[in-house]
């Protein structure tokens, strides 16, 4: 979604390449790109002016330090102001141990609170926190059968009487079954509503008071720009709200609902939506987001998608099986459907450095088809040729038969038999080199050698190709020592 944004403050950084320091003469076609990517991206004009004023004071006022260009302290300020504009840190859930906490789901209509509640049951059950989840929508047609099919789904408990009940008493029935349970958390989703219609804000008013919360989170569409701030700010005048999750945060919206909720309402973003699914839900950081926005990726995201879906113990075997060349291709596909568990490929790509605009949707797409088309000549392989990929390159009738059974050319198959053995053994050699990166992610046979622009394989998950990130941001070099101890400890070998 912060393409365009990205683009924008790229030209701004241009404007002071190659310049000796920052002075009043070139800030200024640098602030005017800012200002000009800020309200294109429907950031609140106050909070664009407030914003740009505060960076001309720094960059006006900073030192250039030694070894250190003007455009990559410029970035440096402005990437520290973002994070100050977003809230500094991240706002955790509430919670408060000795009762069950309680949170008060709000929002507009078709903004997706109902899914958002089931998210947010199973971003807590995630963190061992129980859960359950209390219907009170009984004017939206199957608003309740919804959130009990989506509570099956993540296995939460749906307290429910109906839509003949009174949404203020299920809401106390919900909190006292809860109570009676021992859950941790009880989250409360309520009917939508508009902002006119103060009938329903009064009944939402009235459930607030009845059932006491800890928290009222307001649901957000991202997809409403700046005006997203102003909804939260009424809703907290209305009816007091202590922060905000934004959903579809995947879309094409541009931005300024993100950077325009925190100083126009003054309430934190805490969670933001990245897609449709139930566990696309994440804790907003605001210092996170603004590495995304300049372009610089968002690597501790990343590594935590691939925490939850990697084992410890079958990343060691993953590794020795690297080590010793026995990569095989139901490693392969097991790899793949790990890769399409933490998300698109092209989610995954915003989060690694330097690569966010790099790659066109065409380039990401071909990317998508090509794994595809491997997982179905492998899934035409028998059981054995799978284990042993090089029955397979030295049997011309056995690559016959998987193009047969798969729908593709015998100089497909070919090809990625080809690929794959070439991908084990550079693989091999990166292991007993000490490349780092994501256990078992290298390249992937069959894309001709690596994505377009990616040099030679899928950068940042363990094969070469990654490059520099951007200008004046460090990380850990691939190989150095503190890169492989943090790796291993986390239980992520170095391929």
């Amino acid at each position: 979604m912060f393409e365009a944004l990205s683009e924008r403050f790229e030209s701004a950084w241009k404007t002071l390449r190659g310049q000796d320091k920052i002075s009043d003469s070139n800030i200024k076609e640098a602030l005017r790109e800012v200002r000009r990517a800020l309200l294109e991206a429907d950031v609140n004009f106050n909070v664009v002016k407030d914003f740009v004023t505060d960076v001309q004071e720094k960059a006006q006022g900073a030192e250039v330090v030694a070894g250190v260009a003007p455009d990559q302290q410029f970035i440096k300020i402005v990437y520290d102001e973002l994070v100050t504009l977003m809230g500094d840190a991240n706002e955790p859930l509430v919670d408060t141990k000795s009762k069950p906490t309680v949170v008060l789901m709000a929002g507009l209509q078709g903004t997706g609170k109902t899914t958002a509640s089931a998210k947010l049951a199973l971003h807590l059950r995630k963190q061992e926190r129980s859960a359950m989840l209390v219907a009170t929508d009984v004017y939206r047609p199957a608003a309740v059968d919804q959130l009990i099919t989506l509570g099956k789904q993540i296995d939460v408990p749906v307290f429910e009487q109906g839509t003949d009940a009174n949404p203020v008493e299920i809401a106390k029935a919900g909190i006292a079954k809860a109570k009676e349970d021992g859950v941790n958390t009880v989250i409360v989703d309520t009917a939508g509503r508009l902002q006119i219609d103060q009938d329903m804000m009064a009944e939402l008013e009235q459930i607030k008071t009845a059932i006491r919360p800890d928290e009222v989170l307001l649901v957000v569409d991202a997809m409403t720009g700046q005006e997203a701030a102003t909804l939260t700010q009424t809703f907290h005048e209305q009816i007091g709200i202590t922060g905000a999750i934004l959903t579809k945060m995947d879309g094409d919206s541009r931005g300024g609902a993100a950077l325009s909720i925190r100083q126009i309402s003054g309430k934190p973003i805490k969670f933001i939506g990245i897609g449709e699914k139930v566990e696309a839900l994440q804790p907003f950081y605001p210092d996170r987001m603004a590495s995304r926005i300049l372009g610089m990726g968002d690597v501790l995201t990343l590594v935590e998608k691939a925490q939850e879906e990697v084992d410890i113990a079958d990343a060691e075997k993953l590794q020795t099986k690297i080590l010793e060349a026995r990569f095989d291709f139901n490693d392969f596909l097991k790899q793949t459907r790990l890769m399409k568990n933490m998300g698109s490929l092209t989610g995954i790509m915003k989060l690694i450095p330097g690569m966010s605009n790099k790659l066109s949707a065409d380039q990401l797409q071909q990317g998508e088809t090509q794994l595809r088309r491997c997982e179905s000549m492998i899934n035409s392989m028998t059981k054995q040729e799978r284990e042993d990929p090089d029955l397979l390159a030295n049997s011309p009738s056995r690559r016959r038969r998987i193009a047969k059974g798969s729908g593709y050319g015998d100089k497909d198959v070919s090809k990625l038999v080809s690929d794959f053995q070439k991908m084990r053994s550079m693989m091999k050699q990166m292991g007993q080199g000490g490349m780092g990166g994501l256990p078992g992610m290298g390249g992937f046979p069959g894309m001709g050698g690596g994505m377009p622009g990616m040099g030679g394989g899928m950068p940042g998950m363990g094969m070469p190709g990654m490059g520099g990130g951007r200008p004046g941001f460090r990380g850990y070099s691939a190989g150095s020592k503190k890169s492989k101890k943090k790796k291993k400890k986390k239980g992520f070998g170095t391929l």
